[in-house]
């Protein structure tokens, strides 16, 4: 029996393009790496959905149980998720002192739909090392029954067939503002700065200049992008993450279902003041993100997975394989409303999501915890250059900010062994 159109479509992960994501925290202390290995094993029970492994059926590559122990590194060091070194888990885990991180294949789930997840794990492992009893509202443990709206089709009540084309249908811009990627050393080197920000000034700064965390931090990658480059005439196009799950009112359901929308600022909009960008982009986001768009849109993937279905695997494969690592914008800016984990916060100094910049030059993940905004900056490239340009966009301002760390930014790749017919 073929998957549905909502099921995980495995194949959207591939070697060259392994589309993985993550959540790391940075704990008040140490990390205890049986400890977390109890936490991640007990949730098997209550999240069976995430303790899985890829498998050839027929022409499709599904998911199916996977009873072997999920990896748990105590390096932070990237393995390959779907290979032996990953026990053929899509998921993994890693800590290094008191940074804890977890990576899973982005095909399985979206951050709206692993932060649950993560948050119980959280749960299990601190209420381990601290003896504490942790009120369990608003966590997702063992023992608990799994809705339907978790695991079940999440657009069920929503004829998909019957959507008509919405009135409003933005086109991408095809010339649009690169950075400088060279290759150092004949190969990217992915860099990753960990900055945070007091969020009662970025929620007043968003107020007062007709915004939202993703609109601001659009706009000001785009004024960051001329300044770093005052002569370029092409338009800086920003894709902003939609959760397209969130926007139809299904806000339980782990599957990834994030779209993105483009915020695009041409040259003619460079001397707009803040408020004026803000309020364009957010108009531009909200035209797209309208239920008509979404459900038009989740309609077109859904004839593009049927279509599929009648292709051999292989041809699939090599569609997605082009398809997913097709560079689309110039930047990136995901905001995951976190907000809190509840009676963990005091445990928790950082949380950030991880994701990497393949589709764009720069992806900003932004998160909120413990009254501080905190964003991952993602680049394929080590040069600071536009970097600094950015943090000078903040200062013009008066947006506070402290840079947490700059490291080479790796996170698990993929490779399925084992499976015969699956040449990436």
């Amino acid at each position: 029996m073929k998957p549905a159109f909502y099921e995980p479509t495995v194949c959207m992960c591939t070697p060259d393009n392994p589309n993985t994501m993550g959540i790391c925290v940075t704990l008040t202390e140490p990390v205890d790496g049986a400890a977390l290995q109890e936490a991640v094993e007990h949730l098997r029970e209550r999240f069976p959905y995430f303790y899985v492994r890829a498998k050839l059926d027929g022409t499709n590559l599904i998911v199916v149980p996977n009873d072997l122990p999920v990896v748990i590194r105590d390096t932070w060091e990237p393995i390959l998720l779907c290979s032996a070194e990953a026990n053929d888990h899509l998921l993994s885990f890693k800590y290094e002192g008191n940074r804890l991180a977890a990576e899973v294949s982005h095909s399985i789930t979206d951050g709206a739909g692993f932060l649950p997840y993560f948050k119980s794990v959280l749960y299990c492992y601190l209420s381990t090392v601290t003896g504490q009893a942790f009120d369990p509202a608003g966590f997702r443990l063992p023992g608990d029954e799994i809705p339907e709206a978790e695991t079940g089709n999440p657009f069920s009540g929503i004829d998909l067939d019957a959507a008509e084309e919405p009135l409003y249908q933005k086109p991408p811009v095809t010339d649009y503002f690169r950075l400088e990627n060279p290759e150092e050393n004949g190969k990217r080197e992915c860099t990753a700065f960990y900055l945070r920000f007091p969020e009662d000034r970025v929620m007043q700064y968003c107020r007062e200049n007709d915004g939202s965390p993703n609109v601001l931090f659009s706009v000001l990658l785009a004024r960051a992008a001329r300044r770093f480059d005052p002569a370029s005439e092409k338009t800086v196009s920003c894709l902003v993450s939609v959760d397209n799950k969130a926007q139809l009112g299904n806000h339980e359901n782990y599957r990834m279902f994030v779209d993105t929308a483009y915020v695009d600022m041409p040259k003619s909009q460079a001397d707009y003041d803040i408020m004026k960008a803000c309020t364009k982009a957010r108009g531009q986001l909200m035209l797209q993100a309208q239920p008509e768009n979404v459900i038009y849109t989740l309609k077109t993937r859904k004839a593009g997975y049927e279509k599929m279905e009648q292709m051999p695997l292989q041809m699939c494969l090599d569609i997605v394989k082009k398809g997913i690592g097709a560079h689309r914008a110039s930047f990136c800016v995901s905001y995951a409303n976190s907000r809190s984990f509840g009676p963990l916060d005091p445990y928790i100094r950082e949380v950030y999501l991880l994701s990497e910049p393949s589709v764009t030059d720069v992806m900003v993940e932004l998160s909120c915890i413990n009254h501080h905004f905190f964003a991952m900056f993602g680049q394929p490239f080590s040069s600071e250059n536009f970097f600094r340009a950015f943090l000078a966009e903040l200062d013009d301002a008066g947006i506070p900010y402290d840079i947490m760390r700059k490291e080479p930014f790796r996170l698990c790749g993929v490779r399925y062994d084992g499976i015969a017919g699956v040449t990436l």
